[in-house]
Order: structure tokens, then sequence, then C-alpha cells
């Protein structure tokens, strides 16, 4: 039995000299040295006792022998379990207590509170930091740079991905082989990756986008990545006449329009950038387009899933959309209480199914059932709706709606009007409790320097456009808004920062 998801990934690079990865001392890793220290690292693994289907827990900067990890996991036989670092040990815990982890690799400053946790759960611990120094790579140099690759079948699990758990207890997702194999290809076919191209990579390999949508593209393509161990304007300016493509989130895109020498000349060579993780503001897309010629291609992905839509490579981009659904993928609009398939134009829950849906959620089968369907429809959590020329359009999760006065307030469209404001950067829509109607929204607001906005200007400039109910109730001015790692404003920090606005005092 063959090993599918190292085969097509990994194997198929076996004794290649062309360069894989560049790194930004000028150095380069060809995918012969990189799958030399992948065998050394199965080795490693294999020697300390894991077995086929153990999880390995991995809190690591950014680093070739970082990514050599996953790609160790893949050919031994391991479900590798990525995780942010910007984690606290109370939150590995769980992680690591939840997925019944084998293995933990962190970094060398949190060994000894981690080693705690490790001990109590019977897991082994080793370190590997950013430079690639640890314990880990200590032992990999003493091991041969061959492994005999372990048989899998594409229905077994490749990796565990948790959800952020802003509502209730992290989920981890179970990705299987042909969960991450079948969407890497279709977007390698959507996105026109071949071996020419050179992506410019400064995600975090601890989340999909980063891992299992940029690197797996790069490896089924045969092309090549300079490798930014994080966002570093700096280093994307400097390294981008070297690329073909970009892979990033809006954050990317505004710092990249912020700075005099992102200029139509410097990416006139460049082929593709992709945005996702986060919404794009239109007014990003519009402005991008201006400053380059280049219309960024918004997607729509999750941990779930992976990806599902994409604006077309050949058609129009349309901004405020995330496209149309990948080969393969069915999406539908639903009624939230019935299940009922919705009309096109009409506002519903997004569902998805394809062979990109994840198996379900490790040992939660409750869980998995309430949001898993039989018919192998996963509901997303997201509200969206699907416009007449079929492009979808993310209105907001469901979790963010409002309703206010038994009315329906969908954050997105709020939003848009605000953010089309003069001297208006970006906002969030939030609800929160109000005395009479139950729940009511609350606009955070971020201006541009200087700009003669406020919130009677604001307010003034909605009652034209909204109804009255989905008028914000206050609108406040921040320098910017909480977001997590990957740019998606945490809506729940201002819910909780602002949750007693409309009631104190009453």
């Amino acid at each position: 039995m063959a090993n599918p998801l190292y085969d097509r990934l990994f194997g198929v690079h076996a004794g290649k000299t062309t360069p894989f990865l560049q790194l930004l001392d000028g150095s380069t890793i060809s995918h012969r040295d990189f799958l030399a220290t992948t065998a050394q690292l199965a080795n490693v693994m294999s020697r300390l006792g894991l077995k086929t289907g153990d999880r390995v827990a991995a809190q690591v900067e950014k680093s070739p022998q970082a990514l050599a990890l996953y790609a160790a996991c893949a050919q031994a036989g391991l479900v590798f379990l990525p995780l942010n670092t910007a984690y606290t040990v109370d939150e590995l815990s769980y992680f690591i207590d939840n997925s019944g982890a084998a293995l933990i690799v962190c970094d060398s400053r949190n060994a000894a509170a981690l080693q705690v946790v490790a001990g109590e759960r019977g897991a082994r611990l080793e370190t590997l930091d950013g430079d690639g120094s640890g314990s880990l790579m200590a032992q990999a140099a003493n091991m041969p740079n061959s492994y005999p690759t372990v048989a899998r079948s594409g229905d077994d699990l490749a990796a565990f991905l948790y959800t952020s758990g802003t509502t209730g207890r992290s989920k981890g997702a179970m990705l299987t082989q042909d969960n991450l194999l079948s969407n890497a290809e279709t977007l390698t076919r959507a996105w026109h990756f071949s071996a020419d191209d050179v992506l410019l990579h400064a995600l975090p390999i601890f989340h999909t986008h980063g891992l299992f949508v940029a690197v797996n593209i790069s490896l089924i393509a045969g092309g090549k990545m300079v490798f930014i161990p994080k966002f570093d304007l700096d280093a994307l300016i400097e390294n981008m006449p070297r690329a073909t493509a970009m892979m990033g989130v809006p954050t990317f895109y505004t710092r990249l329009l912020g700075d005099a020498r992102f200029t139509r000349d410097l990416v006139a060579h460049m082929r593709l950038f992709v945005s996702g993780s986060a919404p794009l503001l239109t007014e990003t897309h519009l402005q991008f387009e201006e400053r380059t010629g280049h219309r960024i291609l918004e997607r729509y992905g999750m941990t779930e899933t992976n990806m599902n839509t994409s604006n077309p490579y050949d058609g129009e981009r349309r901004a405020g959309t995330v496209g149309f659904p990948l080969p393969g993928v069915e999406l539908k609009i639903t009624d939230p209480e019935s299940g009922e398939t919705l009309a096109d134009g009409e506002v519903g829950q997004i569902e998805v199914r394809g062979p990109n849906v994840f198996k379900g959620y490790w040992q939660m089968p409750e869980k998995t059932a309430a949001e898993l369907r039989e018919d192998g429809f996963f509901i997303t959590g997201d509200l969206g709706t699907v416009d007449d020329d079929g492009y979808v359009h993310i209105v907001g999760r469901g979790k963010d709606l409002i309703i206010s006065g038994g009315f329906n307030v969908y954050p997105k469209e709020v939003e848009t009007a605000i953010d089309a404001i003069d001297g208006v950067v970006e906002s969030a829509v939030i609800g929160v409790p109000h005395p009479d109607f139950g729940e009511a929204g609350v606009a955070v607001v971020v201006a541009q320097p200087g700009a003669a906005v406020d919130e009677a200007a604001v307010i003034a400039a909605l009652q034209d456009q909204l109804a009255r109910f989905k008028q914000p109730k206050r609108v406040l001015f921040v320098d910017e808004l909480p977001r997590n790692t990957m740019g998606k404003v945490q809506k729940n920090v201002l819910r909780d920062e602002h949750a007693t606005l409309l009631t104190k005092g009453r």
C-alpha cells in the first residue's frame, strides 16, 4: 500500500537537487536535502517509540526544520498537530490532553513549563527552535537520511487542527490524507501553479492557509518558496522581485499599500496575489488594483474544510465576494432553523460538501453530528448569499448575527456602509445587550489619521442607507481593531469590552 500524502507531496521530489526553499540569508535548500532532514526526523520519532496514528503536537517557530517535521509525520504515518505559537501553557494543556499527543515538540523557552504537562499525560517532549537547534535536531543529526515510508490510505488521518474556540472549548478537526490532497490538487489547477512559480511565503505554518494551502500547492506544482519566518514588510518588498506569486491575509496588503516602495514596477512580473483567512475590504481590493494593476484573488476556507470557494483566475475577481465553489465542492445557502435550501439572493447559513470536508471532531461525536449532516454537508456557521451571477458573499458568522427588536441585522452590511464613508479605514459592528431591543448594534471604527469623521458623521451618513433597526446605537473610535494571528477581527473581544455600553446606568 502507498502513502498518498507523502508520495504525492514529498516523495515525488526524491533525489531532486532543484531549490525548494530560499531563505532570507540567500541560501537555498534543495528538495533532496529537505527530504533527507525529513527522513532523519522520521527516524527520530520511530526511535522514540511513536506508532502509526500517534499524534505529534508542535508549537514551534517557523523554520525549514519545522516544515520537515510536518513531512516526517506524513512519512512515518503520524498525525500532525500544529499549534499557534501564541497559545499559553493552559491552552496547550487542553490541546495536548484532548488529542492524546504522544510527542510534544516546542521551543526551548517553553520546555520547562510544558515538561510538566507532558509528564502528567505520559507524553514525550522534545525541543525545536526557530534557528533549527534543539533536542529534536540534535538527535536527527545522527540518524540515517532515508526512512521506509509507512503505508497509509487516503481515508487515514493526516492532521488535527483545533478551532479557535471563541464559543466553548476548541474542537479538533480531523483531516484525512484525501482532504488535504484533493484540496491542494484542485487549487493548484484553479490558480495555475507550475514548477516555474516562486511563492513568497510569509504566512505562519500552524494554520490551513500557510501550511495546507501555500506549502502543499508549492509541493504539488514542484515550485519554490521564498521562506520568510514571519510577516516583515521590508523582507516582502526586498524579495518580491524573486517571486511570481504571494499568499497573504488582508493585513499584508494594507501594509504594502502603506509603503511608497510598493509600486507597479515592483510587481510588474508577478502573476498572482491571493488573500484569505479574513475578509478583504472592497476598498483595499480597489486600491491595490489602482496601485499595481493586479486584482487580488480572494477565496474562502476554514479549518474544517480547507478551501471552499475562489474568485476565478480567468474572469472577474469581484471585490467583496469570495467567488464560486471550487470544482468538486457543492455549496448551498440554507435556512438556519429548517435546513431548507434558500433561493439565490436570500441570506442563510452556508453549507458545503466535497472531498475537502473533514472527517469530524476528535472525540466529540455530538458536535460532529450537530455540524456534519448525514448526507455529507457541513454547516459552516457562516452566513452568506449567492448573487445572480453565482458569486458567493459572506455576510458574517452566525454567532455575529444581531437580532434587534426581532429584526435580523447582518454586521457585514452595516460595516460595508460605514467603510465607504470618507475618512474611515475599517469598522467592526457587534451586538451588545440593549434594555428595549434585547440587542443592538455598536460600531467600532478606525479612522484615517486627521480625518474629520466622528460619531455624528457616521450616524448621519447611514440614515439614508440603512433601515433604522440596522443603524448602530453607538459609534466608537479606536486606533486599531483587535485581531488574531491570522488577521481576523476578534469580535468576541469587542463584545466583552463593550457588553454594558448600552445598559450601564439604567
